[in-house]
């Protein structure tokens, strides 16, 4: 592999012009694919194999003039002590926002009337009424308009002195891409400048990162309509695709400046950059894809796209950075040096190839005290992931929201006034097809309900009326709140009801609902961990093996992983779940942890930790087989990488820290434990245990044995076949070996 890179790279360089123009054409036709396709909607939501979904499509077949999954909204009124909501002045303000609600879109499809409909209540703090307002499409379809007339909604109940707060999803906003990016690009742009010296230097990773981002994001936004990938596809795609641009050039570009201080010609530099570092760059970036594209064993569609589409953005990211680098490097010239360095290559001048640095300095001090450095990570790490012991995994809600919202003040004046389950209602669904007398089945099942501890109010079933009449829903308000354990357990009461209720009636009733949904999806994401786990760790561990050609080394890297996650998600529970510091984070509402967060966190940071795993290691091994002790290995191997992978594990880390500043609970959640699990990755695991476990292991380390030898391919990352090529054709009288190598 390194061969064919290495020609790629001196290709590229020679080419530049060419590939340049390539590049540039690609952005031009995915930008203009996505100018001219249809605006994106959001992309079909489904759990398949749960309950909650076959009952979402049981009501879908049955009655398909209703929209299930279409968009709510609840316009909550206050009237000051003293009150009845029932007074002239307010009745006439509520039914006044009835009418304007009904009048307001066509996307409405029914409003309730407060009066009519038994939401009033004169209990609590104060007089409370709600209007129920349900919408034909979901809440990415709402138009701007419709959204603008619900908010206008409750401004004339306001001017007649009532308290007027509006909850439900119909508020969620087409997600918009806030200040995190450019913040992490401009913190990018200063730790490039500080790492290389050079403004030239620094702007080439942060330019091919942009190219790659855009071709992919573009594409993602021509196709979304045609392959159903929603408005949200791109958000993951943007996130890692920056980050591994910038992580993947980044390595070529140090690479390259490596070359050249070993005296090395400028199209030779290029050439071996790509060779070495671009074989690091590949099998990074096939651990990322592997993770990423490992969601599909979620089954959940929606992931398994975002997670396809991210792989795409990673891969069009390793073709840039072995294609498009070395042809601006060509463009770049000796400016991608700093000053000292540009002086000193002109005058051959390589005295600062040997001179210590920080990553010298620090891997001297792991190799003389390695027991303790890796007890002192180990147990650190330990110590941070007790708490993921105690995580509860759950969906936000408008409970998680900040109290200076009006969805989160609707939700509390709901509780207030018709208890805390009100804002979680359950939908049960009898299926009396197969039942002699439906409304009867429907009846037990009620009455069935009724008897559960953990119910409150059963509303009596209402029946698809043009569709047969063997369809019955039933609305069940909880005791508890959504997100409360006492209300996870009532969902499961009542479908442990299922079988009597069969066998009495022959109906069959199912659970579903925005709560129970959100049960099911925490449950299938549970259950979905430890086979993404063993997926992703499983296919990047033979990955590995074939990258250093080494047993103890891949399992050290996919074992240093794990307790780094496993930190990260500790830290979040801590902080999220618990509330410690979390006025430092802006936390207003602990909560359960994000269902998604788990595997998200996996799939993501493995793939960049892999990437520094792999850029570090691999110089120590190139190191190692050209000749050096595993000691002075190691040290060579901080002194080319440890700086490079400090600044990129900077970047990211500044990356995901500007989402913590989101005033959304889950962005903020994901921002956290994104940018903790970085820092505790690469500068715990990677810069510390790393280095620690390989001391201890010495030669043991690079240890295979002799007949998996035999049967895994050699890609030679570490370019052992350019060094020996190289030296044949020194030895026939090409004391360059240059013009001879190019050809082979």
């Amino acid at each position: 592999m390194a061969t064919f890179l290495y020609r790629l790279g001196r290709f590229a360089f020679r080419r530049r012009r060419y590939v340049a123009l390539v590049w540039v054409a690609l952005l031009a036709l995915a930008g203009f694919g996505a100018a001219s396709a249809a605006t994106a909607t959001s992309s079909s939501f489904s759990i398949p194999g749960t309950e909650a979904q076959r009952a979402f499509d049981l009501l879908k077949e049955r009655n398909p003039n209703v929209r299930a999954d279409g968009a709510t909204a609840r316009i909550v009124f206050k009237a000051p002590a003293g009150q009845k909501m029932a007074d002239q002045a307010n009745k006439a303000a509520v039914e006044k926002t009835v009418a304007g609600l009904k009048a307001g879109s066509d996307q409405v499809a029914a409003v309730t009337d407060p009066f009519k409909a038994n939401a009033v209540s004169d209990s609590g703090k104060g007089p409370i009424a709600y209007v129920q307002v349900s919408y034909k499409v979901n809440a990415m379809e709402l138009t701007d308009d419709t959204r603008d007339a619900l908010k206008k909604s409750g401004d004339e109940a306001k001017k007649a002195g009532l308290t007027v707060e509006i909850g439900g999803d119909a508020l969620q906003a087409m997600p918009e891409q806030g200040a995190g990016e450019i913040i992490g690009v401009i913190i990018a742009g200063v730790v490039l400048v500080i790492t290389f010296g050079s403004l030239v230097a620094a702007g080439l990773p942060l330019l091919t990162a942009l190219i790659g981002v855009g071709i992919g994001i573009s594409t993602i936004t021509a196709l979304a309509n045609v392959l159903d990938l929603g408005t949200t596809t791109g958000t993951l795609a943007m996130m890692i695709g920056l980050a591994v641009g910038i992580d993947y050039a980044l390595f070529i570009v140090s690479r390259y400046r490596a070359e050249l201080a070993e005296g090395r010609e400028r199209e030779e530099a290029a050439g071996r950059a790509v060779g070495t570092a671009g074989s690091a760059v590949v099998f990074a970036g096939l651990t990322v894809v592997i993770a990423l594209v490992g969601l599909a064993v979620v089954n959940i569609p929606m992931l398994t796209k975002m997670g396809a589409a991210a792989a795409g953005t990673v891969v069009i990211a390793v073709l840039i950075a072995l294609t498009l680098i070395p042809a601006l490097l060509g463009f770049a010239g000796k400016r991608v040096l700093g000053r000292k360095a540009r002086k000193a290559y002109e005058q051959g001048d390589r005295a600062a190839e040997g001179k210590a640095n920080m990553g010298t300095r620090w891997a001297s001090f792991v190799l003389r005290k390695p027991v303790w450095v890796l007890l002192v990570g180990v147990l650190g790490l330990g110590a941070i992931a007790l708490p993921a012991s105690s995580l509860q995994m759950g969906l936000p809600d408008d409970g998680s929201q900040p109290t200076s919202t009006t969805q989160r003040r609707a939700y509390d004046t709901l509780s207030e006034g018709f208890g805390p389950g009100f804002n979680g209602p359950l939908m049960v669904v009898v299926d009396g097809k197969d039942s002699t007398n439906p409304r009867a089945a429907a009846d037990k099942t009620v009455d069935a309900i009724k008897k559960l501890p953990d119910a409150g109010p059963v509303l009596p079933p209402l029946f698809n009326k043009d569709n047969g009449n063997n369809t019955a829903t039933i609305t069940v308000i909880p005791k508890s709140k959504p997100s409360s354990t006492q209300t996870e357990d009532l969902v499961h009461s009542i479908r442990d009801t299922n079988a009597s209720i069969k066998a009495e009636t022959g109906a069959k009733l199912l659970v579903t609902g925005s709560t129970a949904m959100n049960i099911d999806f925490s449950q299938k994401m549970n259950d979905a961990l430890l086979p993404y786990l063993a997926l992703v760790v499983g296919l990047a561990f033979l990955l590995l093996m074939v990258v250093f050609r080494s047993v103890l080394v891949p399992l050290k890297a996919a074992l240093g992983f794990l307790l780094s996650v496993v930190a990260a998600l500790g830290a979040v529970v801590a902080v999220f779940q618990w509330g410690w510091l979390g006025s430092l984070f802006g936390v207003q509402q602990t909560g359960p942890i994000m269902s998604m967060m788990p595997i998200f966190m996996v799939g993501v940071v493995f793939g960049l930790a892999m990437d520094y795993e792999v850029f570090l290691v691999t110089r120590m091994r190139e190191a190692y087989v050209h000749g050096e002790r595993p000691g002075q290995a190691i040290v060579t191997g901080f002194k080319h990488g440890a700086r490079v992978v400090t600044a990129a594990a900077v970047i990211m880390i500044a990356v995901f820290s500007g989402f913590i500043g989101s005033s959304e609970q889950m962005i903020k959640m994901i921002g956290f434990g994104l940018a903790i699990a970085v820092f505790f990755d690469a500068f715990v695991v990677r810069m510390a245990i790393v280095p620690a476990v390989l001391a201890l292991l010495g030669a043991k380390a690079w240890w295979l044995p002799r007949w998996l030898e035999r049967v895994l391919p050699n890609v030679d990352v570490e370019g052992e076949g350019l060094r020996k090529q190289e030296a044949e054709l020194d030895s026939d009288g090409d004391p360059d070996g240059r013009r001879e190598l190019a050809r082979v």
